[in-house]
């Protein structure tokens, strides 16, 4: 009797032990993801880009009022100043920081107005002229600032030379020239022998300035192809200055400072 008390103590203990087995296993927990950290600065996209370039503050638009018919620009001293046929320059504009760049110039007399620039675009013009001597590009300068009183006497003799249908496609008339601004320059080199020709183009400075210029704020104002545009002849000698941004955008699309002004949104 006691051997089969024992032996049923066994067989239940062991029941016990095997119903444990089939017990459904306890759900793991899912696996914990972890997110990468985000950028503190995210890289903008092309298209973000593009729309910063594409806009433009109030003050570098023109200011226009109409005085005798004739549309004067008011804020003269706007770096991006649109100078054309159709918006001059006051006749009594003189910008207050002119200098002298340190370049080469085509002529030796030191004290005249040709020489000078706005402070801005002399310091980018140094930089442009100092980039092209590292590529063995040698590049003078011919002309700078030009006065309402000057560009009096240049517009008249080429009428006299040319006629004034001829002289108006090639010299602006008084108040009408970006040189006033003191933001333009005339260039030139050696292998053109220090002339203002259309050629300058063809050359190898002309074609490493047609593609270097933006980089340091310039524009070939007069392009190949925009007379319609511009109403003046292919000038690949005459630089403006209209700052980085702006010039960065007209280069790559290829388009004048006139048709800039019709992409760019005011802010």
């Amino acid at each position: 009797m006691k051997k089969w008390l024992c032996c049923f103590v066994i067989i239940i203990g062991g029941c016990q032990s095997f119903g444990s087995l089939e017990q459904e296993p306890k759900p793991s927990k899912p696996p914990v993801q972890v997110e990468e950290p985000s950028s503190e600065t995210p890289v903008p996209s092309s298209e973000t880009k593009e729309q910063e370039e594409l806009v433009l503050e109030e003050r570098f638009w023109n200011q226009i009022e109409v005085q005798n018919g004739v549309n004067v620009i008011m804020n003269p001293d706007n770096v991006l100043a649109l100078v054309n046929k159709e918006q001059q320059l006051p006749a009594d504009y003189k910008p207050t920081d002119l200098v002298i760049p340190n370049v080469p110039f085509t002529f030796k007399e030191t004290n005249i107005e040709k020489r000078h620039m706005r402070s801005e675009a002399a310091k980018a013009l140094e930089a442009l002229f100092t980039a092209a001597k590292q590529q063995q590009i040698e590049l003078y300068a011919v002309s700078g600032y030009r006065s309402y009183e000057r560009q009096q006497q240049l517009f008249a003799s080429e009428v006299q030379r040319l006629g004034e249908e001829k002289a108006v496609v090639a010299v602006a008339m008084p108040g009408k020239s970006e040189h006033q601004t003191g933001l333009a320059i005339d260039i030139t080199s050696p292998s053109v022998q220090y002339t203002i020709t259309p050629t300058f183009g063809d050359t190898r400075e002309g074609k490493w300035v047609a593609q270097h210029a933006h980089e340091f704020g310039f524009i070939i104002r007069y392009p190949k192809g925009k007379e319609h545009i511009t109403k003046y002849q292919y000038e690949p000698w005459h630089l403006r200055y209209v700052g980085k941004k702006a010039a960065k955008v007209i280069y790559e699309k290829q388009i004048t400072l006139e048709e800039y002004f019709q992409i760019v949104k005011k802010i």
